[in-house]
């Protein structure tokens, strides 16, 4: 495969970025006037400007004092498989929508699809802060791998990926067979990237045959690590009471699916005991706000699960479930819906809701000892948000600049390992320019192959566009 062409170079992997405000989300919590070194892409240290900067007098200085510097954001749920069919559906519940957006397509999905999709959508998880992102691809398996084509789009803008490959076949059935292909596909290209890991992945319960849940539970043995979606919405729940004879989640405890460590993403439509056997399993729920809301699926109930001591991480959902893929608009809509569906100005703040999106999204992916805070020894991913902007002009109180005033346009730094991946709210690793007729393209294809209402069908082709090489090997 050959990448789209490199953006600007990145600046060197050892430098020192310095703020007014560091909010380090783990002990040292919030420091004023202070810095980070980066050595060979690792936090080297993490104290006052002075005490930085006579330390590693010789590393070039990023910032001029100003602004807020936070550890990259963590998107604990996501399908890139949608990236190419965003602002459709709108008038559909969940189940409506599923039947008549992502099912059409799934069938139709290409590897350069998933690439190419992939690409413009991490792209703007990037600009948005966002350093890690856990993504599953639901696509129809067949005879040519699809999701590989999601870790080269990645390796390609340089962020961390945690990815699963989402199957269902009660609707459409298909060889399980086809489907370990794909899990294994995935693995291997997971194994071979810069920064991807590989996770089982599973759409739900009741979308799924006995075979596959039989076959996806040994994979989870093998490999400890699951991602599915749980009691989404209530007629999920309905429906595996009435095909399985209990719910989404307590099924998935009898069959084993939750002795691993488990993603479990939405859990909107929980009773007591499912939220004690998550408990149990320590599993952690992947809170997507944007979406619950855009599909009418129901409020997660975020506080109480807070209270009795499970990890809540956010999403961004899928592109075309949650058509932004803004990870600063999803923490202010976390934190919005729980106050006005609780009518009390507390049930979310600011800085809880960072911690999701931060150290408790890298907890949720078994990550924490690497990314999430802002600590020696971890690695350097971080987002610098300048006050050179209408928006972050005045910082009274950082985190609530962060959680319900800061806009992609203020990120104005993101490093992955010490690497830049944005600079001035630009991407810095690929060049979009000639990516964005080739979705165009893809996406006429792939509207036209699964029968999509879309505008994109009818318009003008113009011109034969150059396309960047494609990511298929």
């Amino acid at each position: 495969m050959t990448p789209p062409p490199a953006g600007p170079a990145p600046l060197p992997a050892d430098f020192v970025v310095r703020a007014r405000h560091v909010l380090t989300m783990g002990p040292r919590g919030h420091l004023r006037d202070a810095a980070v070194a980066v050595v060979g892409g690792r936090i080297a240290a993490v104290d006052t400007t002075a005490d930085v900067r006579a330390r590693f007098a010789d590393l070039p200085v990023v910032g001029d004092g100003g602004g807020i510097l936070i550890p990259g954001l963590v998107s604990a749920h996501g399908h890139f498989s949608e990236g190419l069919v965003t602002g459709i559906g709108e008038t559909h519940t969940l189940w409506e929508w599923f039947v008549r957006v992502v099912e059409p397509i799934e069938g139709h999905l290409t590897r350069d699809m998933a690439y190419v999709g992939t690409l413009l959508k991490a792209a703007e998880l990037a600009c948005s802060g966002v350093t890690t992102v856990a993504d599953m691809f639901c696509s129809a398996a067949g005879t040519t791998p699809v999701t590989p084509g999601v870790v080269d789009a990645l390796d390609a803008v340089g962020l961390r990926g945690d990815v699963s490959f989402g199957p269902a076949d009660s609707a459409n059935p298909r060889p399980v067979a086809a489907v370990l292909a794909e899990h294994a596909a995935l693995a291997d290209a997971a194994r071979n990237s810069r920064r991807t890991t590989f996770r089982v992945g599973l759409a739900t319960v009741p979308s799924s045959s006995d075979e596959l849940l039989d076959e996806t539970a040994r994979l989870v043995a093998e490999t400890g690590r699951l991602h599915v979606h749980l009691h989404e919405i209530r007629e999920e729940v309905t429906a595996s009471r009435t095909t399985r004879g209990t719910g989404s989640i307590e099924f998935a405890a009898r069959r084993g699916l939750l002795d691993a460590q488990v993603v479990a993403a939405h859990c909107v439509w929980l009773d007591d005991t499912d939220v004690e056997l998550l408990r149990r399993h320590r599993v952690a729920v992947a809170h997507c706000p944007v979406s619950n809301m855009i599909l009418a699926s129901g409020v997660c109930q975020v506080p109480r699960l807070l209270r009795d001591g499970l990890t809540v991480a956010l999403g961004v959902d899928g592109a075309a479930s949650n058509d932004s893929q803004n990870m600063l608009e999803t923490m202010k809509i976390a934190a919005l819906l729980q106050k006005v569906h609780h009518l009390q100005a507390t049930a979310l703040t600011a800085p809880t809701v960072l911690r999701m999106a931060t150290i408790e999204g890298a907890r949720a992916l078994g990550l924490a000892d690497e990314v999430g805070s802002l600590e020696v020894g971890k690695a350097a991913d971080l987002v610098y948000l300048a006050e050179a902007s209408p928006s972050l002009a005045l910082v009274h109180d950082p985190y609530q600049a962060v959680v319900y005033c800061a806009s992609p346009r203020d990120v104005t730094g993101v490093w992955v390992a010490g690497e830049r991946v944005v600079v001035d709210g630009r991407l810095a690793t690929v060049d979009l320019g000639p990516v964005l007729p080739w979705a165009r393209e893809l996406a006429v294809e792939l509207a036209s192959r699964a029968g999509l209402d879309s505008e994109l069908r009818s318009a003008a082709a113009g011109p034969p566009v150059e396309v960047v090489p494609g990511a298929a090997r």
